[in-house]
């Protein structure tokens, strides 16, 4: 089968190469505006010891960038949820048809962040959970949104939230996130790894993503944190 490229997969490319210039991401659109929600009412209760969830939504740069600085997260890693081994690579993922989205495996410290806190952030900030099978720019069931729950509790909580959030209409359309049983994660390419911080003047990254880090900092001052969590801080 011939892949299907993606115009951010061939911009990619072009940028590596040396000639793409920042003004080239302006003929793409806008950033999605945060919402300010509520947080959960129901929650994991506190425990010691790490956690991890795998959230999807969208271009996982973004997604990562964000979780990377919030208070309490150990790490927060690029890759593939919802498909099999075999079919967790960037080109196949694109295709669209392996039945992987591009997501982040975050694993973080409940005595300093609740699994609710994250939920909290994910639906408000790092996508916008009423787009389906996209996310901005980019469209395909590869940039849906979805939660890739570790445990029975974690989706109870999230399914709870989302009710929660429909029922106070918190977004102007329903929540489209789904909740997928977790069958493995499988990390990207490392130079997908720590991309927003690495490319700050990468197009793309300056118009969708760096605008999210900015409105965390604003909507979640006292979970915010300067200095972002590198996966390759930690080889």
């Amino acid at each position: 089968m011939r892949a299907r490229f993606t115009w951010r997969q061939t911009l990619l490319g072009l940028t590596f190469a040396g000639v793409v210039g920042q003004c080239l991401g302006f003929s793409f659109g806008a950033a999605e505006e945060a919402v300010a929600i509520a947080p959960p009412i129901l929650d994991e209760a506190p425990k010691a010891g790490s956690e991890t969830v795998v959230f999807a939504g969208g271009c996982f740069w973004g997604v990562q960038g964000v979780f990377q600085h919030v208070k309490g997260v150990k790490s927060a890693v690029s890759g593939y949820a919802g498909g099999t081994a075999d079919s967790a690579s960037y080109e196949r993922v694109s295709e669209g048809d392996t039945g992987h989205a591009e997501a982040v495996k975050v694993t973080f410290d409940p005595t300093q962040v609740s699994y609710g806190s994250l939920l909290q952030i994910y639906f408000s900030v790092a996508h916008n959970p009423t787009e389906l099978n996209r996310q901005g720019p980019d469209t395909g069931p590869q940039y849906r949104s979805a939660i890739f729950a570790q445990s029975t509790e974690q989706r109870a909580v999230a399914q709870a939230y989302i009710a929660q959030l429909d029922a106070a209409h918190a977004f102007s359309k329903p929540i489209v996130t789904t909740l997928e049983t977790y069958n493995g994660f499988y990390p990207a390419e490392d130079y997908h790894q720590d991309f927003l911080t690495e490319h700050p003047t990468y197009p793309y990254i300056v118009i969708n993503d760096l605008p999210k880090v900015a409105q965390l900092k604003q909507l979640y001052p006292e979970r915010y944190s300067h200095k972002p969590v590198l996966v390759k801080e930690g080889l």
